[in-house]
């Protein structure tokens, strides 16, 4: 399945800012970053609820804000992307 997860991370403390760190680093290691705060995946079901878990259990829900979407596949036929588009299609032949 494809997810955007979206975040904002109130980062008006210390423990705001590694929050931010923090979350960041756990949506590198399940898919790529499209803007900022915002991480395109591609996951299985399992990787989908490690994700949430981790990240729900990462934030504070007083301060921050996450949003994660499913995607409708195939995802080429309704993402339109303008601008700065460095996403790669991780599932596509790898030519070395």
């Amino acid at each position: 399945m494809d997810i955007l997860v979206a975040y904002d991370v109130c980062t008006e403390t210390a423990a705001g800012e590694r929050r931010l760190r923090r979350i960041a680093q756990i949506c590198l290691g399940f898919g790529q970053r499209v803007q900022k705060s915002v991480f395109e995946c591609s996951l299985t079901e399992a990787q989908f609820e490690t994700l949430e878990d981790r990240l729900v259990r990462c934030i504070d829900p007083a301060e921050d804000s996450l949003r994660i979407y499913r995607l409708v596949e195939p995802r080429a036929r309704y993402v339109r992307a303008y601008g700065r588009d460095r996403a790669i299609d991780f599932r596509a032949p790898l030519v070395v």
